[in-house]
Order: structure tokens, then sequence, then C-alpha cells
């Protein structure tokens, strides 16, 4: 768990470009999220990406061209709809790709989350507050800290939505 580091907007730029061109004009749009696109506050320094297709199935043709940008094809990877790709350099975590069909569910949340936390930076600093309590109290088991973070995450996900509604 670092501070934030501006450097992490070139980084999706950079990366987020290099993805689009390579699953090519399924392409609908592409989100820098996660805790790397909310300035201010403590992240790992993974960049989260997320890309929104019109199609799917489409991407799926691209696996090979993926792996070699370095990513390894995770499939669904237990959210159902969802297309995860990860990258490592020298056996650490440096990118994620969560491609999802273009305003779904999935993808919806994600952003509300994002942007809820920017336009709330006081329940953002308290994200990051728990974020480093919980690396600090479990720094060798990612699934306590996961576990740790679980009811935090739901509670901002479900304000988030009712946010994202109520400004539609």
């Amino acid at each position: 768990m670092v501070p934030h580091d501006p450097s992490w907007r070139a980084a999706y730029v950079a990366e987020s470009q290099r993805v689009a061109r390579t699953i090519g004009k399924t392409v609908f749009a592409v989100h820098h999220i996660g805790s790397t696109s909310i300035a201010g506050i403590y992240a790992k320094p993974v960049i989260d990406i997320l890309v929104e297709v019109l199609d799917l199935s489409a991407v799926d043709i691209h696996s090979a061209e993926m792996e070699s940008l370095g990513y390894q094809v995770m499939g669904e990877f237990g959210i159902p709809g969802r297309r995860y790709f990860r990258k490592d350099e020298l056996g650490v975590r440096t990118h994620q790709i969560h491609i999802f069909a273009a305003g779904s569910d999935q993808a919806v949340r994600h952003l509300a989350f994002r942007d809820y936390l920017i336009a709330h930076p006081e329940e953002a600093r308290a994200y990051s507050e728990l974020k480093r309590r919980l690396a600090a109290k479990h720094p060798d088991d990612p699934e306590a800290y996961m576990d740790g973070k679980d009811a935090f995450i739901k509670e901002i996900d479900r304000r988030a939505i009712e946010w994202r509604r109520s400004k539609a």
C-alpha cells in the first residue's frame, strides 16, 4: 500500500491504448478504475482498466494477442460476463484488465464506485485508511485483506448506485 502516485494516470493511458488497439473495433469505452484512479488515496500500485465492449464474445479471439502484451488470460475468473486479464512483471502484478459488455451491471457498478469516491473525498479517505489498516494487519494474507474490505465496499457500492441514479 503506497500513497497516490500521479504517474499512475500516464501508466493507465499508455496501457489502455495498447489494450484498446489489441481488442479492436468492439471497444466501446475504456476507463481507469480501482484505487489508482482516485487521487489522494493509498493503493496497491496495480493499474486497473475497465474496457466496455459491444460484443464480449469478440474479445476471446484476441487472447493470444493479449498474451503477447504480457497478460495472463483468466476468462471470467469468478464474475460471470467478464473477461479478466492480469499482467505481472518480475513476479509483481502491474495491471488488471476487466472487460464487460457496455452498460452491463458490473461495468456500471465499477464506474459508480470510482465516481462516488472521487465526488466524496471524506469517504475516499475512510476507504484509504481501512485499506492501510488491513494491509498492516494482514501483510501476507490477501484473502483476509479482501474479506476486511468486503462490507465497506458493499456499502459504498449501494450508496454509489443510489447517488448515480439521483444524478440521472
